[in-house]
């Protein structure tokens, strides 16, 4: 095949795709090809506003300068060790994440989903070593509607039939209970129970939210229990709900936190399984491990990230937006939007379905210049990066009500 002599446009680059990617996405049809702060551009040169952020992967924006320096800088010295020999950058991002989210230990990984993967280990290699459950034994408590990753393990434990459906057959050793329900908790907890895994705010659920004092409620039956509480934080840490962890909306501090997307501040694939050291100390050399974790690279920009949250500065803008956010959504209800579940600059809309599919009010956006995007049937969720001012939130608000104005 002979590469194209001319630029190609954005409806071109599309069809391109086609025949030699899997097709494991339905994207919006725009092709970005530019980006700064809150804004992308595409290969035309339209302007749109990013209300999704990467799934909160870009908390901090596009291309942040300090994080783009911290890589650049980084580049040219060393980008990979592989973790058979020690490289200078990774203990000063250890230190500095475990200080930020009040933990002990780390263990970097690189995909949210690896992040998930490898709690799942420890919670099952605590539960022999430390716990005593019976070899091959342990159980892990999760709960409905979760989205924790697609690999074959993970989406053992999920409800939804698109991710399970044709993926068997399926790895044993979970249960299931409704989420924001300590009663089922508890009755699904006992003596073989390694840890209970949940999300404190379920984002590709539609941003559902639990009751307050559902998350104090885990950790003490956890605690009771005598197994872990391990946060699922990969989407709803690193600032966006207001907070650095949205567990600290109740002051709860898990076992085990897994984190991810915005760690690795849009520019490098970045997580990290954080925790007390009673539970990551039960990994001995050959257990585990990834050739790319801890890399140079990622534990460079980790490091700068995590520099932009101790300011505390982004926290705060989540928190003070939020609120425009609450109040903007708040204004449109029972005029096309049904309901909303806000928390910081996070939202799962439900759109009245009689004026479209949560898809069709994503692509209605997106001819207004506004990205977002779809979950499950009317709803959408938006994300924005942390970045964003308020001016430019209140119009990405004014083009929803636009669109799902009864003539739209």
């Amino acid at each position: 095949m002979t590469a194209p002599t001319h630029p190609r446009t954005s409806d071109e680059l599309i069809r391109a795709e086609e025949p030699v990617l899997a097709h494991n996405y339905h994207p919006l049809p725009v092709v970005v090809a530019r980006a700064e702060g809150a804004w992308v551009e595409d290969v035309e040169g339209r302007r749109y506003l990013d209300m999704l952020a990467g799934y909160s992967a870009l908390n901090f924006g596009h291309r942040h300068p300090a994080l783009v320096e911290a890589a650049h800088r980084q580049l040219d010295r060393l980008t990979l060790t592989s973790r058979a020999f020690h490289n200078d950058r990774l203990a000063g991002f250890a230190e500095r994440l475990a200080g930020l989210t009040g933990q002990d230990m780390v263990l970097p990984m690189n995909t949210g989903a690896e992040a998930v993967e490898s709690g799942i280990k420890l919670a099952r290699k605590w539960a022999y070593d430390v716990k005593g459950v019976p070899a091959d034994r342990a159980t892990i408590v999760v709960a409905a509607d979760n989205f924790h990753g697609r690999t074959t393990t993970i989406v053992s434990f999920s409800t939804d039939e698109t991710a399970r459906s044709g993926f068997g057959p399926f790895t044993p050793g979970f249960r299931i209970v409704p989420y924001n329900d300590l009663a089922a908790l508890e009755a699904a907890v006992d003596e073989t129970t390694a840890a209970v895994l949940i999300e404190p705010i379920q984002g590709e659920a539609g941003v559902n939210i639990p009751d307050d004092g559902y998350l104090a409620g885990v950790r003490e039956l956890t605690r009771r229990a005598g197994c872990l509480f391990v946060a699922d934080e990969i989407q709803s840490g690193l600032g966006r709900t207001g907070h650095t962890l949205a567990v600290q909306h109740e002051d709860v501090v898990p076992d085990v936190v897994l984190l991810g997307k915005a760690l690795g501040g849009g520019i490098v694939p970045v997580s990290a399984v954080v925790g007390r050291r009673e539970v990551l100390g039960v990994l001995h050399p050959g257990e585990h491990g990834s050739t790319f974790g801890g890399n140079p690279l990622a534990a460079a920009v980790g490091t700068a990230v995590v520099e932009l949250l101790e300011t505390g500065v982004f926290q705060r803008r989540a928190a003070e937006l939020g609120e425009v956010l609450r109040d903007g959504l708040a204004a449109l209800v029972g005029r096309g939007v049904v309901g909303f579940r806000s928390r910081g600059l996070w939202a799962g809309v439900d759109v009245d379905p009689a004026l479209g599919t949560g898809r069709a009010v994503s692509e209605r956006l997106m001819r207004e210049g506004i990205l977002a995007k779809d979950t499950h049937g009317s709803t959408i969720r938006l994300a924005p990066p942390l970045t964003i001012t308020a001016d430019e939130l209140t119009s990405a608000l004014a083009s929803l009500e636009k669109v799902l104005a009864v003539d739209a």
